[in-house]
């Protein structure tokens, strides 16, 4: 089959040199419209040849990112550093040696979650196993989750971590918390946490430093995990149970974001079991949004990628 430009172009010929088709100024008048409409099909086509090739291109970086569980199945990544660090950009579920995660690209990139809190569809009040072992919807932009504490030691024993914490309230102020050195030991060991010096906006509700005297009993550091069905707390009672989720609970808390889900941020209960970071919103506000992410403390950001650079990556 011949191209339109193809017959285009016989038709100029044959005009041109067939005296018995139109006089002679005619035939030289249409071949040379034709001739400019050939010139502007041709300027036509390549147009949307170099868009169709642009499209292609666009297609499989985007093909590339989405399919980055299957493109890390072997798990030669350690963690979501690794994998921004290679070339993958795009915020979503990928394989690291230790499990499937969800990794957060932004703020940076290469941020490992390990929990997300955004609409209460996910139930936390959860065993010891759940919490073990991770729950939840990984798969989802809107889907919620704990990755599991078996994960979380296995990653903060690779090295030296960083742990921050997003939170937003309803009314769509937003603060973090960043805690350096943050480690989660083995079940053996009840999961026990520590971590390092804070930075922040919302106040250091780990320590419990955020007002002298409160320390002692507000205070996560080197606490054991507990649940309602383990308790392992320093507490008289079980203040898993009591706040309706799974924590590094002391006598019982200063911060929380593993209890109840409400909808309407200020709450009445029983007890402070909302999602809880008391130095910001207080013990009876519920927060909308918390989102749980590592990664190691000396990763190095590309400049361009840095949320806080000025003029194209300078440090502000």
């Amino acid at each position: 089959m011949r191209s339109p430009l193809q017959l285009l172009a016989g038709l100029i010929v044959i005009t041109a040199f067939s005296p018995s088709l139109c006089v002679l100024d005619i035939c030289h008048e249409e071949v040379a419209r034709l001739r400019e409409q050939e010139k502007l099909l041709k300027g036509q086509l390549q147009t949307q040849e170099l868009l169709l090739h642009r499209l292609q291109t666009l297609n499989q970086r985007d093909d590339q990112n989405k399919s980055g569980v299957n493109q890390t199945q072997d798990g030669q990544y350690t963690d979501c550093s690794q994998l921004f660090t290679s070339g993958f950009k795009s915020s979503g579920v990928y394989r690291i040696k230790t499990s499937r995660v969800y990794c957060d690209m932004s703020e940076g990139g290469g941020w490992t979650v390990i929990q997300r809190r955004i609409n209460g569809r996910e139930t936390f009040n959860r065993s010891w196993a759940d919490y073990r072992d991770g729950f939840g919807d990984l798969e989802t932009e809107l889907g919620e989750f704990w990755l599991g504490n078996d994960n979380l030691h296995d990653i903060t024993t690779q090295g030296n971590y960083s742990l921050r914490i997003n939170l937003e309230d309803f009314d769509g102020n937003q603060r973090y918390a960043e805690y350096r050195n943050f480690r989660v030991a083995d079940e053996k060991d009840l999961y026990r946490l520590n971590f390092g010096a804070y930075v922040g906006t919302a106040g250091d509700a780990l320590s419990g430093g955020f007002q002298v005297g409160m320390s002692e009993w507000a205070s996560h550091q080197d606490m054991n995990f507990s649940t309602y069905d383990q308790d392992n707390d320093n507490y008289r009672g079980n203040c898993a149970r009591e706040d309706k989720g799974g924590w590094w609970f002391n006598k019982c808390h200063s911060a929380h974001l593993n209890g109840a889900y409400y909808h309407s941020g200020h709450y009445s209960a029983r007890t402070d079991d909302g999602v809880v970071w008391y130095p910001w919103r207080g013990w009876w506000y519920s927060l909308k949004t918390s989102v749980m992410k590592l990664r190691p403390s000396n990763f190095k950001m590309d400049p361009a990628d840095d949320p806080n650079s000025v003029n194209q990556g300078s440090p502000s």
